[in-house]
């Protein structure tokens, strides 16, 4: 058994989470914010048997692409202003970033 945690971007959500539920798998959505960007994400807990965590994986890089994004610069919050950018910059955004937990006991009641 294990649990899959998947930090993936909201625009991803919605899709991500359809895709689980026609593939049978449970999951739990949280709502989270991204520190860098402070972006919205979601973070999806799924418990799941070891042999379905290729099948699990496959899901989530299907829906979860990563792609390049302008972004407005947040000004320094009592942080140094030399490193601060005026300026719009493009990074990449989404894609999904997975962790592969083992888990010793699952209850469902």
């Amino acid at each position: 058994m294990k649990l899959i945690v998947a930090v993936v971007q909201d625009q991803d959500s919605n899709r991500l989470s359809s895709a689980l539920t026609k593939g049978d798998f449970r999951a739990t959505k949280l709502a989270s914010t991204g520190g860098f960007l402070r972006s919205g994400n979601t973070t999806f807990l799924i418990g799941t048997e070891d042999e379905l965590i290729p099948k699990a994986l496959d899901l989530i890089r299907d829906n979860c692409r990563s792609r390049e994004q302008m972004v407005a610069p947040v000004s320094p919050m009592g942080g140094n202003a030399d490193s601060y950018i005026p300026y719009p910059v493009e990074v990449e955004v989404g894609g999904a970033t997975v962790f592969v937990l083992p888990i010793e006991q699952f209850h469902h009641f």
